[in-house]
């Protein structure tokens, strides 16, 4: 167990064999970020339950784990008796990561300052590469999770899509409100056959030109050069919007889009659900057009509204 600043400490899942130490230290809070909840009393502890690889969304947490550090080093400001561990477990990668989110937010400091910090108290920290991408996205977003942010956006998304056969339920918070449920002076976009609202402005995620989930990721933050924006993509990316919900969940009754699209043969509809679906709208004179589903492997299948229940049999056909 090492001393961060007064207060704070972080260490490993070892650190609480011995409780009498803790006390000694004037430990009261502790925060677990590990694969199983620590099995200690007489504490106010918060489970963050994270893997240390690179499908562990700790981003999303990483806002909830600071106010947790924050208000036992508030307690101890007040009463001199409050102290935190922070530990994962071997005190390495997933607790240095939440260390180094608190430090950038309550010192100021940029990540790369941050983790060298913390590097210096504690020589042996080696975050995994994922978290250190993680830990850049929210320096990106000003040290808080913006969740209407487009990189975070995408960022949910992607995660969202890595465990997609695994998931019994979709968060809710990923799917945009329908812009024809509410009333909203933003711009939206409508179908051109059945002048459906599909989607609002904000809900467009910019994005690289290229192939599959990878033309999209959040990771790709650069500036685009001169001769890259002569390319000009044709069409647009968007995240999940609620009346997409039934085909994301592969319980689809029978259509894709309201109102317009051809009816689908049920069968197809066991097929959809091992697809993640990258909703492409193609951009001619501002309408939409067509739309796409994207393989796992970044394959791609594209076809016309017109020719959507064709394509999908062929799709089929493939797959099965």
């Amino acid at each position: 167990m090492i001393g961060v600043e007064a207060g704070l400490y972080i260490g490993s899942v070892s650190d609480l064999k011995d409780a009498q130490s803790l006390i000694d230290a004037g430990v009261t809070h502790i925060l677990t970020v590990d694969s199983e909840e620590a099995a200690v009393t007489g504490f106010h502890t918060k489970f963050v339950r994270a893997l240390d690889d690179a499908s562990t969304d700790l981003l999303s947490r990483l806002d909830d784990c600071v106010c947790f550090i924050c208000e036992a080093l508030r307690t101890h400001s007040e009463s001199k008796s409050s102290a935190v561990l922070v530990h994962c477990h071997v005190g390495q990668s997933r607790s240095a990561a939440v260390v180094t989110a608190y430090l950038m937010k309550t010192q100021h400091l940029n990540l790369q300052d941050a983790y060298t910090k913390l590097r210096n108290l504690k020589p042996d920290v080696k975050m995994n590469e994922e978290f250190m991408d993680q830990l850049a996205l929210y320096e990106l977003m000003g040290c808080k999770v913006d969740t209407t942010d487009p990189l975070y956006k995408q960022f949910r998304l992607k995660k969202m899509t890595e465990k997609y056969t695994e998931l019994q339920n979709v968060p809710k918070d990923v799917f945009a409100v329908d812009p024809a449920q509410t009333q909203n002076t933003e711009g939206v976009y409508r179908c051109r056959k059945c002048r459906r609202t599909l989607f609002r402005r904000s809900s467009i995620l910019s994005h690289c030109v290229g192939s599959g989930a990878s033309a999209f990721s959040h990771k790709k933050t650069r500036i685009v050069s001169d001769s890259e924006d002569q390319r000009k993509c044709t069409s647009y990316f968007i995240e999940p919007v609620q009346w997409m919900e039934p085909a994301l969940l592969g319980v689809m009754d029978g259509q894709v889009i309201p109102h317009c699209f051809t009816h689908l043969d049920t069968q197809l509809n066991r097929c959809i659900k091992t697809l993640f679906l990258a909703v492409h709208l193609f951009n001619a004179q501002n309408i939409c057009t067509s739309i796409y589903f994207d393989y796992w492997e970044a394959k791609m299948v594209s076809f016309n509204i017109d020719n959507l229940f064709k394509r999908l049999k062929r799709l089929h056909d493939i797959l099965c």
